[in-house]
C-alpha cells in the first residue's frame, strides 16, 4: 500500500531523520539509502521491515547531521594514494591529464571518515529513530487499509442482491426457454415424441442451470467478508478470491438465458474488477 512517513530524532551526537516511502508491489522489496557510517545496519533494518511488512516496495532513506563539535572528518590517506596511482596508470593508457580531481576523491566511498565518539550508540539511536518512522508508516498503511476494506465491503453488499436476483429469475427463464423451444418446433412443423422432448428439455435445463455458480458466488462472498476481518496478511488470499469470483461471473454470463441475467452478470463483473484493482494494494 502507498504510504509515507518521516521521523526525526535528536540525540547527543546529532540529528537523525528517516524518510520511508511505500508503494504497491506483490512482494516485499526494501531499498536503503544510508550514510557510509550506518551501512552495516542494513541487515537489522531489513529484519525489522520483515517483522512488520510482507508486501510493498519500501524506500528507506537516512540523513544524519552531527552536532557541532561532535564529529571530525579524517582523510584516508592510503586510499587516496591508491586512487591517485590508479588514475596515473589509466592516464598512461588513455592520454595526458589526470582524470582525478580533489572533489571526485572526496566523494569516493571511504576517503572521508567521520570520527564520532561512539559508533555503537549512534547506530542504536538510528535504529530507534527508524522504529519511530516505521510505526508512522504502519499507521498510515492501516488507515489506507481500512478505507480499502470499507470500499470492498460496499461492493460485496452490492453483489449480494444481484446474485439473489438471478436466483429468483432462473425458474421463469427456464420455463420461457421451454416454451420457446416448443414454438420453434411447431414453426418447423416437426413432431417429437414426448419422451424425446422431455430429454431435450432436461439437457437444456442442465446446460443453462447456474445453481452451482450462484451457490459458489454466495460462498465466495462470505469468504471474502471473513478474510477482511482477519488480523493476518490477506492480500494474496483476496487476490485469489477475486479470481474465483470472476470465474463464476463469467460462467454465469455464458449460461445466461435472458437479458436481465446477462446484465446482472455484467454488473457483477464490474464490481469484481473494482475490487480486484484495489486488492492489489492490500498487504
Amino acid at each position: 500500500m502507498t504510504a509515507f512517513a518521516r521521523a526525526s530524532s535528536e540525540q547527543t551526537d546529532g540529528r537523525f531523520t528517516w524518510e520511508i516511502r511505500s508503494v504497491n508491489s506483490r512482494y516485499l522489496e526494501p531499498h536503503f539509502r544510508l550514510p557510509d557510517a550506518f551501512r552495516e545496519l542494513e541487515p537489522k533494518l531489513r529484519e525489522r521491515l520483515k517483522h512488520y511488512l510482507s508486501r510493498g516496495k519500501i524506500e528507506c532513506a537516512l540523513k544524519f547531521q552531527p552536532l557541532a563539535g561532535q564529529s571530525e572528518l579524517s582523510v584516508n590517506t592510503a586510499l587516496v594514494e591508491q586512487l591517485n596511482q590508479a588514475a596515473d596508470q589509466i592516464h598512461a593508457i588513455i592520454g595526458p591529464g589526470n582524470a582525478m580531481n580533489v572533489l571526485q576523491l572526496m566523494q569516493w566511498p571511504g576517503v572521508l571518515d567521520s570520527n564520532t565518539s561512539d559508533s555503537k550508540a549512534l547506530q542504536a539511536s538510528a535504529l530507534d529513530a527508524f522504529e519511530s518512522a516505521l510505526q508512522q508508516l504502519l499507521a498510515a498503511r492501516e488507515r489506507e487499509g481500512q478505507a480499502l476494506a470499507d470500499m470492498i465491503q460496499q461492493r460485496l453488499r452490492a453483489m449480494q442482491p444481484l446474485v439473489a436476483q438471478v436466483r429468483e429469475q432462473m425458474p421463469a427463464a427456464l420455463q420461457a426457454q421451454r416454451a420457446q423451444l416448443q414454438t420453434r418446433l411447431e414453426e418447423l412443423q416437426q413432431q417429437l415424441a414426448p419422451e424425446r422432448l422431455e430429454q431435450e428439455m432436461v439437457l437444456l435445463a442442465q446446460k443453462a442451470d447456474v445453481a452451482e455458480e450462484l451457490d459458489r458466488l454466495d460462498t465466495h462472498l462470505a469468504e471474502v467478508t471473513r478474510i477482511l476481518s482477519s488480523n493476518e496478511p490477506i492480500g494474496r488470499r483476496l487476490d485469489f478470491m477475486m479470481q474465483e469470483l470472476n470465474r463464476e461471473a463469467n460462467t454465469l454470463s455464458s449460461k445466461s438465458l435472458t437479458a436481465a441475467i446477462t446484465q446482472a452478470a455484467v454488473d457483477l463483473k464490474v464490481l469484481i474488477e473494482q475490487m480486484r484493482e484495489q486488492v492489489q494494494n492490500i498487504e
